[in-house]
C-alpha cells in the first residue's frame, strides 16, 4: 500500500505577483526551491493563510534569491499580492518507507521571501 505523506513545506511567504494573463503554475525563488527541495514542475498545494483559499498547481522556478511568489493564471484569482501562502508538496511511499521518511521544511523570513 502507498500514503502520500509531506515531502516539503515552504512555510509562510509572501506573494510578490499575480498573473492573471498566463498559463497557470507558480513562480517560485530559486533558491527556495532548492531548499525545500521542489523541482520545476512538481506538483505543490497553495495555502493562502489571508483567506483560506488552497489550490494545487505546478511550479516554475525564478530567479534565485530575488524573493519572487507569483501565482500565475487561474490561480491568481486565488490571492493578491501581499498575501501569506503556504507551499507544500508530497510524495507517494509505503507505509514503513513512510515511518522513517522526515520532509523537508523551510521557514523563510515573510517581509523578505529569503532564508536568513
Amino acid at each position: 500500500m502507498q500514503i502520500e505523506v509531506l515531502k516539503s513545506k515552504i512555510h509562510r511567504v509572501t506573494v510578490t505577483g499575480a498573473e492573471l494573463d498566463y498559463i497557470g503554475s507558480i513562480t517560485i525563488d530559486k533558491t527556495l526551491m532548492d531548499a525545500a527541495n521542489i523541482l520545476a514542475g512538481e506538483k505543490v498545494q497553495v495555502v493562502n493563510v489571508n483567506n483560506g483559499e488552497r489550490l494545487e498547481t505546478y511550479v516554475i522556478e525564478g530567479a534565485a534569491n530575488s524573493g519572487e511568489i507569483t501565482l500565475n493564471g487561474p490561480a491568481a484569482r486565488k490571492v493578491q499580492k501581499g498575501d501569506v501562502v503556504i507551499i507544500i508538496s508530497y510524495a507517494s511511499m509505503n507505509i514503513d518507507d513512510a515511518k522513517s521518511f522526515s520532509p523537508t521544511l523551510i521557514f523563510p523570513n515573510t517581509a523578505t521571501n529569503t532564508l536568513d
